[in-house]
Formats: structure tokens, sequence, C-alpha cells
């Protein structure tokens, strides 16, 4: 859970480098019915700071980890439900989403690998 609490946390930074370490790769990404993969860091840091406008267009300003529940766990991953709030600057939510995340130990390296949302 720290891995996805860290993600959160770069993500709100929007550091894109910070945010391609909470990963493992290479990283799978399924949303509005298809997978994306991405192969390392560097491709995953690229695409995030290209999505940065597109969040701000939104109003978007920061985004809450409503609630995470460990739903297995065994010694090298972690499967987790999480809800996710997209707020405005005020603390407005104005997307709320449920999202499965899969965290993997890659030699000594917990990072999320999988990652399904129901964004909208």
């Amino acid at each position: 859970m720290d891995t996805a609490r860290a993600f959160i946390a770069m993500f709100n930074a929007q550091d894109h480098r910070g945010l391609a370490g909470t990963l493992n790769y290479p990283h799978v990404r399924l949303a509005n019915d298809r997978f994306v993969t991405v192969t390392d860091a560097e491709a995953f840091a690229r695409r995030s700071a290209a999505n940065e406008p597109n969040l701000i267009n939104e109003g978007w300003h920061h985004t809450v980890l409503h609630a995470i529940d460990v739903i297995h766990s065994g010694p090298t991953k972690v499967h987790m439900s999480l809800t996710i709030h997209r707020c405005h600057e005020d603390g407005t939510v104005y997307n709320t989403f449920d999202t499965l995340w899969i965290a993997t130990c890659d030699n000594g390296h917990w990072g999320i690998q999988f990652r399904s949302s129901y964004l909208r």
C-alpha cells in the first residue's frame, strides 16, 4: 500500500520521473476497454508528461486516495482495490472511480505493475 500512496504523491506533484519510479515494468494499464503496455520508466515518464495538459484542461488540481483495500497478498505480489477522487483546487470532487492495482516486488523493488481503472 505504500507503493500506491507513493504513486498518488508523485502524481499530485506531477513528478513524471518520480511517478515512473513507483512502477515495475513492463507496466500494463487497462482503461477505456484497451490495454496499454509501457516497457520502461523513460517511456512512462514521457507519456505522463504528455498527459499533464489534459489534466489541467479538465480542471484537475489533485487526486485523493479515498479508499484502499488489499484483496490478496503474498511475498512478491499484492492485489489492491482502490477508490480514487480527482479534485478541483477548492477540494471539490469532480470524478470518482474504482481501480484494481497489482503491485509486484521485482529484484527488491516494489512497484505497481498492473492497473485496471474505471476512469470516466
